[in-house]
């Protein structure tokens, strides 16, 4: 199970992360004024598992061609006489008028599937569940948090006040009892879709065409092929622009990949070093 977030139609209500705070009782992290746009909660962290990014750009909305995807032969628009306005910069010049457009998304845990915090959690308090995502047990974290350097994406963080970590769940209480997570069932515009991986990636594919076909050709999916650096991703992505623009490593590996090498080479080390110490004791005696 797992999530994907079609990024193409967040329109940053932050809904999810007030869903994501109210059900998991995340304690409060400041609203303070951050000086980046609209942004209040600034990216994931201990108390933030949901974090909606506002990317403001000087690029136009985007390159779609008016009609595509209206049927043909369909009759034109209807004008119900409805109050209406004049689009912002409409009366400016092409020169004049500076394009601009947002780009959101709402940030989580990736629940990896070769999820290096996994490897390195001395208690065993991080845990692959039988739906495949990634939960850390608080009352076993032990505070060590050698889990927040080893994951690619920065996405666990530590409390200040109990010194254990914490990130998102994927609902792990809601899916026990058939519940979606909190975040999808509050999104209002099924920005974030909840349900089986396969199935998911089915439908971010079409989605992907669709936008190609109307002429985006910068929208693209992150996180969804199995075969990228981490094993796929349980949370992944749709987005309109680079992974950078988004705050995203363009190509996450897992940290604990030389982990097998280094402890051959570090035992092969050490073998030729009793080695060195034991033929240098026989030496002595004769």
């Amino acid at each position: 199970m797992g999530f994907f977030t079609d990024t193409s139609v967040c329109i940053g209500c932050k809904a999810c992360e007030v869903a994501c705070k109210e059900w998991n009782m995340i304690p409060e992290d400041g609203l303070d004024f951050t000086a980046m746009s609209l942004d209040n909660s600034g990216g994931l962290s201990a108390d933030t598992w949901r974090h909606v990014a506002f990317i403001e750009q000087r690029k136009p909305i985007g390159v779609q061609e008016t009609g595509v995807g209206r049927p043909e032969g369909a009759p034109d628009p209807v004008d119900l006489g409805m109050p209406s306005f004049e689009l912002p910069g409409a009366s400016a010049g092409e020169e004049e008028r500076g394009e601009f457009r947002w780009l959101m998304s709402s940030d989580v845990c990736k629940h990896c599937t070769h999820a290096a915090c996994l490897d390195v959690c001395p208690t065993g308090s991080l845990f692959r569940t039988e739906y495949g995502t990634v939960v850390v047990q608080e009352d076993i974290c032990n505070g060590c948090g050698y889990c927040i350097p080893a994951c690619p994406y920065g996405v666990i963080g530590k409390r200040e006040d109990d010194g254990r970590v914490w990130k998102c769940t994927l609902c792990y209480d809601r899916l026990g009892e058939g519940q979606e997570p909190a975040c999808a069932k509050a999104c209002p515009t099924d920005s974030i879709q909840f349900g089986d991986l396969d199935e998911l990636r089915e439908r971010a594919d079409e989605r992907l065409r669709s936008l190609h076909d109307a002429g985006i050709e910068s929208a693209q999916l992150y996180g969804r092929d199995p075969d990228d650096g981490v094993g796929g991703d349980g949370a992944f992505f749709l987005l309109l622009d680079e992974p950078e623009v988004y705050g995203l490593p363009p190509d996450p590996v897992v940290t604990t990949r030389d982990l097998p090498s280094m402890w051959r080479h570090a035992g092969v080390a050490a073998a030729a070093l009793l080695a060195g110490i034991t033929a240098t004791f026989i030496g002595g005696r004769r």
